[in-house]
Formats: structure tokens, C-alpha cells, sequence
């Protein structure tokens, strides 16, 4: 069986799709648009990392890897880390090695590139924050070729009855509201000072495709912020990480997270009354579903009914 190995190209988009769904579909189901704005339009997409893999022109499997190249201040100390974002090949023609010789290539092109630290999943414009648990033999896979564990992760789903289930929290000192559009440097200035990294990077980078603030609950003190949760719906400027497998619900699915309160606000019960308040107004929008992605608080997200959906393992592996 004669393969071919060809860098990552972007008419082979839809190939690519129709085999993820193949393997992946029941459980992930990918939306064209979704592949197309996660992986073939990041800018982090390591070209030389990313490659097909061909029989007689059929695409039989692919891996697309990562590392941080925009020069952004929130992200300049991931440079050392890279990533894995997908692997995958035909379940047809498994076992014939082309998996290990399309990891190799990544790796590679990763190591060449600087990179210290091999993460799957995690990336910027993610799909998983680890593997999925139930790809065992995925995960058996991965330890042989010398990836270690370090963690778990998971999504949480709750259904929501209907108007009036959830209230919009009341603090005497403390408001929760949508953010307005005039706020985004304000807004942006208080994720550098209390989250910089990825949190602030995501922010950065829906105000540049054009979001005006419908999709962050503030909570305001004395008219400053003192915290935020994102919440995501099918109107939002992309497609979030939380509403990913919108396709396996027949009513519309609404996302929330990440969410964070500023330090010096903290103990004051305002973190879960946050969620609450994005609950509200997803509500308030006609959303029943709810997930909250990557997240290992599940006795925190659990008070307000929220429950394990997905799990995930993490891995990673050391240069």
C-alpha cells in the first residue's frame, strides 16, 4: 500500500470533514464551518507540522499541529509550547503506520520550531482540551509514544425549564449586566489586569471579528468591572468553544465560559451568582441547553444543576 504524505491544503477541507464524521461524528459532530474557522484559518496553524496523508488520491487521515505565532503580549510565554490539535486516520487503515509516521512528521516540525512542551488538544482555536475518554485505544496509543497524563477535564451540560427557572441575581452593591459596546477597552483592560493569557487572547480576537458585547455578562461595582462570564449562543460572531456540538441538539445550545472575578472581589459569592446571571440570560433568549466547556469545577457549576457530559484526559509530552 503505497501512501502519500502532502502538506495540509486547504481543498481538502471537505474531505477532511466527511472523514472526521466518519470516526468522530456521533460524538463530535463537525460542521464544515467550524474545521474551517478552527483550523484551516488559524493563523497558530504550524504549516510544516500539518500534512494528509493519501491512498491513490482518498484521503485516509491527517494531523494538524500548533504553536503560538501572533505577537500578542497575553500570549508571548507560550512560544516554548506546542500542540497536537487533531490526529486522526481511516479506521479503515489503522494499524499500517501511518499515524506514527504523521505524528513524527508533526513532532518534527515542532521541535524545529523551538518547541519544548507537545500538549493534544489546548490549543488556540481548540476542539478538546485532552482526549476524549472513551478513545481508549487512542489513549493507549498516545503512552507509547511517550506522552504523559496530567489531569482531567470536562463539560457540563444542564437543561433549563423555561422563564422564571433562573433569576437575575440581586446584590445590593453589585449589578450584572450585558456589556455595552462602548465598554471594550474597559473591558479588555480589566481581563489584562486580572487574566492575562488566553482568556483576554480569546476576547481580543472576538472584538476583531466584529462582537459588540452580547456575548460577556459583566457584574459592575461603583460603576467598575469587577468580573465577567461569556456566554455563547448560534448568533455569536463564531462559533465558541461551548456551543461545538450544537448538532446534537435538536433546540438550540448555549455556552458558558469562561468566566472569572477579580481577586480582590473574590469570597463574596459573586463568581456562581456570575454563571447564574449568564444562565439568565441565555434563558431570557429562549436557550434551554446549556454546556460549560473545560472545566474541572464540577462541584462549583454543580449548584446550579449542572452535571458531567464529556470528559477528557490530558496529555502531554516533554522534548
Amino acid at each position: 500500500m503505497g501512501i502519500d504524505y502532502l502538506p495540509l491544503a486547504r481543498d481538502k477541507g471537505e474531505e477532511i470533514v466527511r472523514l472526521w464524521n466518519k470516526e468522530l461524528g456521533k460524538e463530535f459532530p463537525l460542521r464544515k464551518e467550524l474545521f474551517y474557522q478552527n483550523s484551516l484559518e488559524d493563523k497558530n496553524v504550524l504549516l510544516e507540522g500539518s500534512w494528509i496523508a493519501l491512498e491513490k488520491e482518498k484521503l485516509v487521515g491527517f494531523i494538524i499541529s500548533k504553536i503560538w505565532k501572533e505577537d500578542l503580549e497575553c500570549v508571548k510565554n507560550k512560544k516554548d509550547t506546542g500542540y497536537i490539535q487533531v490526529i486522526l486516520v481511516d479506521s479503515d487503515y489503522r494499524n499500517k503506520g501511518i499515524g506514527s509516521e504523521l505524528l513524527r512528521k508533526a513532532e518534527e516540525a515542532l521541535k524545529a520550531n523551538g518547541v519544548k512542551t507537545v500538549v493534544l488538544g489546548q490549543d488556540p482555536w481548540h476542539y478538546f482540551p485532552g482526549i476524549p475518554s472513551e478513545y481508549i485505544d487512542t489513549v493507549e496509543w498516545f503512552k507509547k509514544k511517550g506522552y504523559v497524563e496530567f489531569g482531567e477535564e470536562y463539560d457540563l451540560y444542564c437543561r433549563l425549564n423555561g422563564e422564571g427557572q433562573v433569576t437575575l441575581p440581586v446584590f445590593p452593591e453589585v449589578e450584572f449586566k450585558i456589556l455595552d459596546k462602548w465598554q471594550k477597552n474597559s473591558f479588555l483592560e480589566f481581563l489584562n489586569r486580572c487574566f492575562p493569557g488566553r482568556w483576554e487572547y480569546e476576547a481580543i480576537k472576538y472584538f476583531e471579528k466584529g462582537g459588540e458585547g452580547r456575548e460577556f455578562v459583566v457584574a459592575e461595582k461603583k460603576g467598575k468591572i469587577i468580573g465577567f462570564c461569556r456566554i455563547n449562543d448560534s448568533k455569536s460572531p463564531f462559533i465558541a468553544q461551548n456551543v461545538y456540538w450544537a448538532p446534537l441538539f435538536e433546540e438550540e445550545l448555549g455556552g458558558i465560559g469562561p468566566l472569572g472575578i477579580d481577586p480582590e472581589e473574590r469570597g463574596k459569592g459573586y463568581g456562581l451568582a456570575i454563571v447564574q446571571a449568564g444562565m439568565y440570560f441565555l434563558n431570557q433568549r429562549g436557550i434551554r441547553n446549556i454546556v460549560i466547556d473545560w472545566t474541572n469545577l464540577v462541584d462549583f457549576y454543580g449548584k446550579l444543576g449542572c452535571k458531567v457530559w464529556k470528559r477528557y484526559i490530558k496529555y502531554e509530552k516533554q522534548f
